[in-house]
């Protein structure tokens, strides 16, 4: 893959008219090339790889919240990045899962390319298998560089996406208890 990538930045670079051969250049296509490769690494990961069996039996049964977790991730319409942040919540049902795999989860779905609504579905899902959870929420904020860097160049916009699954969706108050719980 990567002598792939690398030729096709190479390529790239000639495209717009550049010399390939230029000093600041000559490592563009490896350097690029490796940060493609990183930047994609989701696709070559797994759940249970990530999760690595940190899900323990517990009692609880109230809401538990990861909010603010970082997130970089590439829109599969141009290939630029957008940059933000995700709160899960979930009602456990006799298990629980590792505070740190939470992240993991978030970095696996969002190191692909994709839209931000598939990415807060799939890691709402992914809480869901993972846990069997009662319920889950989650809502990523993000900016996009398609919209702040190219096309209409609205540098102060932002996108909110929600998924709600199981008591999230059905109970209002458990759900109104989560936006509650995000605002501070």
């Amino acid at each position: 893959m990567h002598d792939d990538l690398k030729q096709s930045y190479q390529n790239i670079i000639t495209a717009v008219g550049e010399d390939a051969g230029r000093e600041g250049l000559l490592d563009t296509p490896k350097r690029a090339a490796k940060a493609m490769e990183y930047l994609t690494k989701g696709y070559r990961q797994t759940l249970d790889e990530i999760t690595n069996n940190a899900v323990f039996s517990s009692d609880a049964d109230d809401m538990v919240l990861v909010q603010d977790i970082e997130l970089y991730s590439m829109c599969e319409h141009h290939l630029l990045p957008f940059i933000g942040r995700c709160h899960i919540a979930y009602i456990p049902d006799g298990k629980v899962l590792g505070l740190s795999k939470f992240a993991r989860i978030v970095d696996m779905f969002a190191r692909r390319f994709q839209i931000q609504e598939q990415l807060t579905h799939q890691i709402a899902k992914a809480v869901e298998e993972v846990t069997g959870a009662k319920g889950v929420g989650v809502i990523v904020e993000a900016k996009h560089m398609c919209m702040m860097m190219r096309g209409v160049e609205k540098q102060n916009s932002s996108m909110r996406t929600s998924v709600m699954l199981g008591n999230f969706r059905s109970d209002s108050k458990t759900r109104n208890e989560f936006l509650q719980l995000i605002k501070g």
